[in-house]
């Protein structure tokens, strides 16, 4: 099996977008000299949930994607999905490390209604 465009787009997409936030950490904490840590500066915390945040949603979302995949999902769901979380990890950045704080709640939201809606498209090819 082969991976599919939109799987190898989220793929792209979020190892760029991760990285991109990896390295505003290191950024902040060699401009800030803060070896460890936060050092309880407020942007290199805020640098350091960005990050995390990410890493903890984005290989859940992969998972689901995978399992429609193999469930054989719609090109249109796996690239609606695609594009909404990959739209909703971008704005929940942005919100998180700007002043824009309502990008943080549309992408949070986002984020979460992907992975539900994800997860409830994959029932039907557990139930036959």
């Amino acid at each position: 099996m082969s991976v599919s465009l939109w799987f190898g787009f989220y793929v792209v997409f979020n190892v760029l977008l991760l990285t991109a936030l990896a390295i505003n950490v290191s950024r902040l904490r060699i401009v800030r000299k803060v070896a460890h840590g936060d050092g309880g500066d407020v942007a290199i915390k805020a640098a350091i949930r960005t990050h995390v945040n990410g890493v903890e949603n984005v290989p859940i979302f992969a998972l689901v994607l995978l399992a429609l995949e193999f469930a054989q999902a719609s090109t249109g769901l796996l690239a609606g999905l695609v594009l909404v979380f990959c739209a909703a990890r971008l704005a929940h950045a942005v919100g998180m490390l700007t002043p824009y704080f309502n990008f943080r709640r549309l992408g949070a939201g986002l984020t979460y209604a992907c992975q539900i809606v994800g997860a409830l498209a994959i029932v039907p090819s557990l139930l036959g």
